[in-house]
């Protein structure tokens, strides 16, 4: 799969059904090429072109399913929490693909 056809992918928590948005940006390991997380934007930003709003990092391990029109993640709210703080906090630094 490319990482175009996933950014076309809603993509949905599982755990209360809210859509979290469309994936924006992956956080890829350089040395091994594998995906460690999906990025998604909040409040207009697009490939951290616009400044402003959160980011939501979902670990490539929360990934329950990518399916042909969403991608379900499973995602407490307590981490979900946390990844908001962490990114907020790091100012929303993420290596891109």
């Amino acid at each position: 799969m490319r990482a175009s056809e996933l950014q076309a992918k809603d993509v949905i928590n599982i755990v209360d059904g809210r859509k979290l948005g469309s994936i924006g940006d992956l956080d890829i390991d350089l040395e091994t090429g594998l995906i460690r997380s999906m990025i998604i934007p909040q409040s207009g930003r697009f490939f951290g072109l616009m400044a402003g709003g959160e980011e939501i990092v979902i670990p490539w391990t929360q990934i329950v399913k990518i399916g042909s029109d969403v991608v379900l993640v499973d995602l407490r709210q307590g981490l979900l929490e946390s990844n908001e703080l962490q990114e907020s906090r790091s100012g929303g630094h993420s290596s891109g693909y």
